[in-house]
């Protein structure tokens, strides 16, 4: 990728992993799009479209803001944790941040994420956990099966960190480059069928302890949204899977 002068890179970067969400992509760009006007920002939005099968790529090119389009990466199938990586890698803000397609937390939290950055901090991620954050509308077997993992999590890999695995996170530039050239687990991924969640956000964190980055949770609201893809016993085992594989990486050698 050609390098970007610095005068010339956006403020910030949104990228926005996608697999057939044409239905709910156009009022999530539609909100981001209000979100960069009303604070007068230089953005760059991304779609990293994951192989979809739908209409995700061309409703996503038919969105413009302040005159510029929206970015669509058309991606092979790998799933989530590939098409965020190759979204963060391709952006070029100063400030680079992930959300869902399905937006459950509100782009204006960007705001709190933001702040903590300049605050000093090199990572800031969306937290549903501790005194500040709400969570709506959440299944009771989600959050008992979230609780779960984090403690699992805890034990294997990334401590003092409440909740890893919220789709809402920002980074310096950097970081982000550095952290997403390393992960491994987007990789392992082979071209497969039907929405594939992964535990890439834990690796992301591990990774970001053993590089010394300031990481900061901030509480954010976030609203459970009907259509998830989540599928709860096949990705809760795929994703014990992954934080397993973080440690047995580390354990090789193979982040260093």
């Amino acid at each position: 990728m050609t390098a970007t002068p610095d005068a010339q890179r956006p403020d910030l970067s949104i990228v926005i992993p996608a697999y057939n969400e044409s239905a709910r992509l156009p009022a999530t760009l539609a909100s981001i799009a209000e979100y960069i006007i009303e604070r007068d920002l230089h953005a760059e939005i991304i779609v990293a479209d994951d192989g979809s099968d739908d209409d995700t790529a061309d409703r996503a090119r038919a969105v413009t803001v302040r005159g510029q389009p929206v970015r669509v990466l058309q991606l092979a199938h790998r799933g989530k944790a590939a098409a965020v990586q190759a979204g963060m890698l391709a952006a070029v803000g100063h400030t680079i941040l992930f959300t869902d397609a399905d937006l459950s937390t509100p782009i204006a939290y960007a705001d709190d994420l933001i702040a903590a950055l300049d605050a000093g901090a090199d990572i800031a991620i969306g937290s549903r956990e501790g005194l500040g954050a709400t969570r709506v509308g959440e299944p009771g077997y989600r959050h008992i099966m979230g609780r779960v993992f984090n403690g699992v999590v805890r034990l294997l890999g990334v401590a003092n960190v409440r909740d890893t695995q919220c789709g809402f996170k920002a980074f310096r530039s950097s970081p982000a480059h550095d952290l997403f050239r390393r992960a491994r687990l987007p990789g392992s991924a082979a071209p497969t069928r039907g929405p594939r969640v992964t535990g890439f956000d834990v690796e992301i964190l591990f990774l970001a302890r053993l590089r010394r980055y300031i990481v900061v949770e901030v509480p954010v609201y976030w609203e459970h949204a009907s259509g998830s893809k989540v599928r709860p016993l096949m990705d809760s085992v795929r994703m014990f899977r992954d934080v397993l594989m973080v440690r047995v990486n580390a354990l090789r050698g193979l982040y260093r």
